[in-house]
């Protein structure tokens, strides 16, 4: 079971996650969570093929199952926007837009948070370079993807050395 990771050298805390590490997949990682999930927090885990051409699809699977839980329209917008930059750089960059590798996705959902963590198997990047203090506006092909989610999304986050991310949205409705 993969979930958004919690604090570490690279992620921040939240309290709407939750894991039991006997139900991680042999070849992933264990990473600290909380003991429990909230009471009203809903998850479901998804696994996608690791290729660019298959991010829409994937993006409308994770997002049918985020709208039940999050009423509000533009909190739906920005999750969907950065959802798709996040499942594009695990394909395109950890994946390598190769079919043998997978995209990990679990989305968890409670009455004020979204929280989707996204892992591939690719090398990660350096995490410095994702740092919005540092970050300096760009005309590069790369790079950008990163500020993208950071405006759309309350929380950005990495772990496992930038090869997963965790996107963290606040929600304006109640569900």
């Amino acid at each position: 079971m993969l979930l958004p990771p919690e604090a570490s050298d690279e992620s921040a805390n939240s309290s709407a996650t939750a894991a039991d590490s006997s139900t991680l997949l042999a070849t992933e990682p264990t990473l600290s969570y909380p003991a429990s999930v909230p009471v009203d927090a809903v998850q479901r885990e998804f696994e996608f093929p690791g290729v660019l051409a298959s991010v829409p699809a994937c993006c409308d699977q994770v997002m049918q199952f985020v709208i039940e839980y999050c009423p509000d329209e533009d909190d739906q917008i920005d999750i969907q926007v950065a959802l798709q930059e996040a499942l594009a750089n695990a394909a395109l960059h950890g994946c390598r837009d190769d079919t043998t590798n997978q995209i990990h996705c679990t989305v968890v959902v409670d009455a004020s948070d979204a929280i989707i963590g996204i892992r591939d198997p690719g090398p990660g990047f350096d995490v410095a370079l994702a740092d919005p203090e540092s970050y300096q506006a760009t005309t590069a092909s790369d790079g950008r993807g990163i500020c993208l989610m950071r405006s759309l999304m309350s929380e950005v986050t990495f772990a496992h050395g930038g090869s997963e991310i965790r996107l963290r949205k606040r929600l304006h409705g109640a569900r």
